[in-house]
């Protein structure tokens, strides 16, 4: 079956493109419908490890994510109409550009490099984690090792994004979504019959399980607070979905702005049931394990993977367990391959037309990818994999930072912040950011959650503002 599958992607690879070019890899000519361009999206956002995660959140966080989820609709809906609008009215290939136009080279310069360290490092942990479930369930049996596993999945995906990209990756983001929300139902339809449930009966177990709470209002210091995980939830869209070239490439290849727009609030709004999906199966695995004796995993992620390894829910249940992931991890990582090539080639070489780069460059980001899962690999460390994690939601703030300043009226071209200032202000704000964190565990027993995504913001705001006041001053 997984053979059977990714012979089908590199079919698509091959009909969706006859001819191949820098706008069809960069913008799939603007004639992407937004229909498929929705619905890929779903699977690209959500990673092999969300469909191995979610499921295991149940059993520290409840159904709490969902208040998280609630917030992305706001979110994708201000990305829709605020930075959209911005984007298209440009003509833009890449967002990063933008900031070249508002702050000046250096800006544009600091972005693009922000977003292709946190792209590089966060995609390749993701798939790092994916790539260890397949070689345990999959590669292992086939006496496949490690270090060989990893190219051989990375080539596949080079093979059928190289010459369509993003073209290409509206098509296959549909279908791998199809096979990710097609392997889950009927995981849950599976799990809930061996509990003797229907549907009906699922749902009533679920909705009565201790294991839905959705809603904290009544502790401000826990990280699962209503409010901090609904602002959060907002401003994590805004900064992971609007400011990131991966997320916004497949948007940008709608035929207008109009399109963009409903391609954008539809996937946005399908979040909250699929997290909801995911977070129900949850709860029925550790209402099976309760019914069969099972002891449940000390760790979440392993909640879903330990009912798949036992083979207590079957063989076939094993296969759609991988087929999932595979869908899902293959369409988060052809995206982000795809958009660090753009951004590269397009922000930091500034050469957009330039095909033969291009290639080099689509080829050298594959193994720069396989050089990273390898390392991590080798450190083989659960604590360094978070540690990346932590790391890429530090540099996510600064990009917040840069967009919020670009978008007021506060910036003077002639002023512009340019040189060190604009790279200070960028890297003082996320190490700004730990020091605080710090200290606030320590006096005060306070962590900072995804709130701390906005403290980031603000800080790098406020010091473009200051660099951009500095420099007006003294050109006065």
């Amino acid at each position: 079956m997984i053979l059977g599958y990714l012979a089908v992607l590199m079919l698509l690879g091959r009909l969706t493109v006859r001819r191949s070019s820098n706008d069809v890899f960069y913008r799939g000519e603007r004639r992407s419908p937004w229909y498929m361009v929705a619905w890929g999206m779903i699977g690209a956002s959500i990673s092999g490890v969300t469909f191995v995660s979610v499921p295991g959140m149940v059993l520290t966080q409840d159904m709490t994510y969902l208040q998280m989820c609630l917030g992305f609709i706001p979110g994708y809906l201000l990305v829709a109409l605020v930075l959209l609008p911005v984007f298209y009215r440009l003509n833009l290939t890449t967002i990063y550009t933008f900031l070249g136009q508002r702050l000046g080279t250096e800006a544009y310069k600091t972005g693009a490099g922000f977003f292709l360290l946190s792209k590089m490092t966060g995609a390749a942990a993701r798939f790092y984690v994916v790539c260890i479930i397949l070689q345990r369930f999959v590669f292992d049996a086939w006496g496949v090792p490690f270090w060989l596993t990893v190219p051989i999945l990375l080539v596949l995906i080079w093979l059928y994004t190289r010459r369509g990209g993003i073209k290409t990756l509206v098509w296959t983001d549909s279908l791998q979504t199809l096979c990710m929300f097609g392997a889950l139902l009927i995981i849950l339809y599976k799990v809930a019959g061996e509990l003797g449930f229907d549907v009906a009966g699922a749902v009533t177990a679920i909705a009565h399980d201790s294991h839905s709470r959705v809603f904290v209002f009544d502790d401000w210091v826990s990280r699962q607070n209503f409010w901090k995980q609904f602002f959060s939830g907002i401003f994590v869209v805004i900064v992971m979905t609007g400011l990131d070239q991966d997320m916004m490439q497949k948007n940008l290849s709608c035929r207008s702005l109009r399109d963009a727009q409903k391609d954008m609030i539809s996937y946005g709004l399908a979040f909250f049931p699929a997290n909801l999906l995911f977070l129900s199966l949850g709860v029925l695995l550790v209402l099976l394990a309760g019914q069969r004796g099972i002891g449940l995993p000390a760790a979440g992620d392993e909640l879903l993977p330990m009912f798949a390894a036992t083979g207590s829910l079957g063989q076939g249940a094993l296969v759609l367990f991988i087929l999932g992931i595979v869908a899902a991890s293959f369409s988060s990582a052809d995206s982000a391959l795809t958009a660090m090539t753009t951004s590269f080639c397009v922000d930091l070489c500034g050469r957009p037309d330039d095909e033969r780069l291009r290639r080099r460059v689509h080829v050298g980001m594959a193994v720069v990818f396989i050089l990273f899962i390898l390392l991590f690999r080798l450190v083989n460390s659960s604590s360094v994999i978070d540690a990346i994690y932590v790391m890429c939601g530090y540099t996510y703030g600064p990009l917040l930072g840069l967009f919020a300043y670009s978008l007021t009226p506060l910036p003077s071209q002639k002023a512009s912040p340019t040189g060190g200032g604009v790279v200070g202000a960028c890297i003082s704000a996320p190490l700004l950011c730990f020091a605080i964190d710090q200290m606030s565990q320590h006096y005060w027993g306070y962590r900072f959650g995804y709130e701390l995504l906005m403290l980031n913001g603000l800080l790098t705001f406020c010091g473009l503002w200051a660099v951009d006041r500095t420099r007006m001053r003294r050109s006065a």
